[in-house]
């Protein structure tokens, strides 16, 4: 969860948060049950996480189910999460209200329309590490604990299926970062930010150094959403 202000000194927050592990839970159920089904099938895979449920199956259906359930959870999760960041942040303020809500999913699959080929299809599509930007959506992309966010506004790509990037993406993986930098690294980097100081040791693979250059990730990107607003962190917890 971060407090922010952004180029007009507006305040925003943002929070990132999933199903809370449910989810994993479902998808291994299925995976699992993949698998089991490939080898009863006589199905040869070259790796056996390639395994498949054909579309219009009970199986392809029970998936399908299980994966929206699990993605209206986790939407269910951020907005009961923000509505008391919100109600904790205005009684601590004294003032302010509420003018706008983003929700922006990543890591998720939906049905969706594209043309492909001068046909217009319906398609299921995954974006792991992305998010939707399509015409007008807006979306939330994030770079560190230490650097800025950003809210955007899709171009509506084809070529991208109208996505983009979710965030600045590891540099580093956790362990990497854990044994290049320290926890006086992470604190020198948080400097002019009100964080979990006492925790530095804990939060050593969070450090902005393990993550790519957000603005570069940006401006490699303009070409599928515009900047409509640069997010800086005053709060991080």
């Amino acid at each position: 969860v971060e407090v922010c202000l952004d180029e007009r000194d507006r305040v925003w927050i943002v929070l990132h948060s999933g199903s809370r592990g449910v989810g994993n839970e479902l998808a291994t159920v299925h995976i699992d049950g993949a698998k089991g089904l490939m080898k009863r099938m006589l199905v040869e895979l070259e790796d056996p996480d390639l395994a498949y449920y054909v579309a219009g199956t009970p199986e392809f259906e029970a998936y399908i189910t299980d994966m929206l359930w699990a993605q209206d959870y986790a939407l269910a999760n951020r907005e009961q999460m923000m509505d008391r960041a919100l109600r904790e942040v205005l009684t601590f303020v004294g003032t302010g209200r509420e003018v706008r809500r983003i929700n922006c999913h990543h890591n998720f699959t939906q049905r969706e329309t594209h043309v492909v080929d001068g046909e217009v299809v319906s398609l299921w599509i995954t974006r792991k590490g992305a998010i939707k930007a399509g015409t007008a959506d807006l979306g939330v992309i994030p770079g560190s604990m230490g650097t800025r966010s950003y809210i955007v506004r899709g171009r509506g790509s084809a070529a991208s299926w109208a996505s983009c990037s979710h965030g600045a993406g590891r540099r580093l993986s956790r362990t990497q970062a854990k044994k290049r930098f320290t926890a006086d690294d992470l604190a020198a980097q948080m400097a002019g930010t009100v964080w979990l100081a006492d925790r530095a040791d804990r939060l050593v693979d969070e450090i902005p150094s393990a993550y790519k250059d957000i603005d570069q990730v940006m401006a490699d990107q303009a070409d599928l959403v515009e900047v409509l607003h640069t997010l800086h962190q005053v709060l991080n917890y």
